[in-house]
């Protein structure tokens, strides 16, 4: 059976994630909050993000800026844009 959330970012009910894809406080807040397709959007929001500002996930400080997006993303004011992105 599918599981189902009140999913914060698309704002309207929807299919939960399965399970939880992200550690800590935050996993827990976006396993209980986010719907799979809202967790499709964050992972081409981070991809954007990594490329365009050449993260790497290794490198501590660029995790915690993506925590913060993260948390932006789904609980804050949105996502953050990057100046001149055009998408192809």
């Amino acid at each position: 059976m599918t599981r189902m959330v009140n999913c914060v970012h698309l704002g309207r009910e929807a299919e939960g994630l399965a399970m939880q894809t992200y550690p800590g406080v935050l996993g827990k807040r976006v396993f209980e909050h986010v719907s799979k397709e809202a967790w499709g959007k964050w992972l081409r929001q981070q991809t954007m993000l990594i490329n365009e500002y050449r993260l790497s996930p290794i490198n501590p400080q660029h995790r915690k800026f993506l925590e913060e997006e993260m948390e932006k993303f789904f609980f804050g004011g949105g996502a953050s844009t990057i100046e001149n992105f055009k998408p192809v």
